[in-house]
């Protein structure tokens, strides 16, 4: 996706099933790791590579679980361009909620007795782990449905394997007293830094000429170093009234739609954010390489389906968003933008670098965005306070701030795939890759194109 994304009740309360169930998905992961050490949906209708693996039968059951799972969350299924048939089965079955978790279950007990047969490549190990934890995550998102209530690091753990570090008030204070010497004037700071930030939003009718250059730009970068598959495309769409700032709607087929809401005013440093991060080398990129190499031609049918509250969002949003310093490394990004994307939108580069600056120095505040969702989501907020949060430590203007609020209410623990995947990304390729430019580039596309888990990053 995605860029962007009442009474007080105890941290931890959780109900009786939903404790057994994270027990449950728990026992999961554990018995995947004992296997490992001892050895927008389309209509489209892919032609899959068979294998003989008997994973193979049990990858269908899942894919058809997720599908039973978006009938009842529309927000579920992110992209799908498996079999059109399974599909439309699952839909006349119309699985209740409580039958999907006793399938869901059931599976889960048959994956844990079917680990990979050796001599298994490692692709097939991450294969089988991949599955039974995008399984828990399956499950525990039906228990949700149902009504089961997770405080949000148990949430975030259990549909996306990790949990974000928690932060107090003081842990921003640095960064803030950083940027109110940057920015002196009259006004609370972040209404100075809206000020800034309004001189630099691109001209409405010049958005798209800007977004084009810079896709085109994220492009070349990336087709220098991965072979892209043929005929990969996707369209641009501009719209309104959504919670995040755009979205990847991947169609199979190495096509994706990506929407951009421009509700709001777009300012010159998203488009760079915004075409790595939906296009390349992120999320198109991402699912155009698991359906060349893994649906294509290993037959890992369940890469098919993209469940968005899964650990694999986790993978998804911290590799789009690490991506873009993968494509621009130290100032090359600053030079782009003030030498091609400053004058397409007819904003003066001269003045930029105070502005740069200010960019760098919010980054520090990231996680801030993730304590008010936490506060929020686990009852100790209330939505006027979250956005008073985000206004105050975050920095964003009170209407984006409610907008983000509103992403919490759609989206919850999903806020940490953002810059706690990134972190995990980052942190992940550049110990494999030693730093080393070229090297990076490979480890980056080996991640896009495995079934890794965010605890595999660790």
């Amino acid at each position: 996706m995605r860029s962007m994304r009442p009474a007080l009740r105890p941290l931890s309360l959780l109900t009786l099933g939903s404790a057994l169930w994270v027990l449950f998905a728990t026992l999961l992961v554990a018995s995947a790791c004992a296997s490992r050490g001892t050895s927008h949906q389309s209509s489209g209708d892919p032609t899959l590579k068979p294998t003989s693996h008997k994973l193979d039968a049990l990858a269908e059951r899942y894919v058809r679980l997720v599908l039973a799972v978006g009938e009842h969350d529309p927000n579920f299924v992110d992209a799908y361009y498996g079999p059109a048939g399974w599909r439309d089965e699952v839909h006349a079955e119309a699985l209740a909620l409580a039958a999907i978790r006793t399938h869901v279950e059931t599976l889960a007990r048959d994956l844990a007795t079917a680990p990979p047969e050796e001599p298994a490549d490692e692709l097939t190990r991450l294969r089988h782990r991949y599955l039974v934890r995008q399984l828990a995550a399956v499950g525990t998102r039906a228990a949700m449905l149902a009504g089961e209530k997770l405080s949000f690091d148990r949430e975030s753990q259990a549909l996306y394997d990790a949990v974000a570090p928690s932060h107090t008030e003081a842990d921003f204070d640095a960064a803030l007293a950083e940027l109110d010497a940057l920015l002196p004037g009259d006004g609370d700071l972040p209404s100075r830094l809206q000020t800034l930030r309004n001189a630099y939003a691109i001209p409405k009718d010049r958005v798209d000429a800007v977004f084009r250059a810079a896709i085109d730009e994220c492009r070349a970068r990336t087709a220098k170093h991965f072979a892209l598959p043929a005929g990969e495309t996707f369209t641009v769409e501009y719209v309104q009234g959504k919670p995040w700032s755009a979205y990847n709607w991947y169609q199979g087929g190495s096509k994706s739609v990506i929407q951009v809401n421009d509700e709001l005013p777009i300012l010159i440093d998203r488009a760079i954010d915004l075409a790595c991060h939906e296009g390349y080398p992120g999320h198109h990129v991402y699912n155009a390489l698991l359906e060349q190499h893994l649906v294509r031609e290993r037959g890992f049918v369940e890469l098919s389906v993209y469940p968005l509250f899964s650990p694999q969002s986790l993978i998804a949003e911290g590799t789009a968003n690490y991506g873009i310093e993968v494509a621009f490394p130290g100032d090359e990004r600053a030079r782009f933008e003030r030498e091609v994307l400053y004058p397409l939108a007819g904003l003066d580069p001269r003045s930029a670098e105070r502005y740069d600056r200010a960019l760098q120095i919010l980054h520090r505040l990231d996680y801030a965005g993730n304590e008010a969702a936490r506060r929020y989501l686990d009852g100790r907020i209330d939505a006027a306070t979250a956005a008073d949060w985000l206004v105050r430590y975050a920095l964003m203007s009170p209407v984006r701030a409610q907008q983000r609020v509103g992403f919490f209410d759609t989206y919850r623990s999903y806020v940490i795939n953002y810059n706690l995947g990134r972190d995990l990304v980052r942190a992940y390729v550049e110990r494999e890759s030693g730093g080393d430019p070229n090297r990076r580039w490979q480890v980056f596309e080996a991640l896009l194109s495995s079934p890794r888990l965010p605890s595999d990053l660790r």
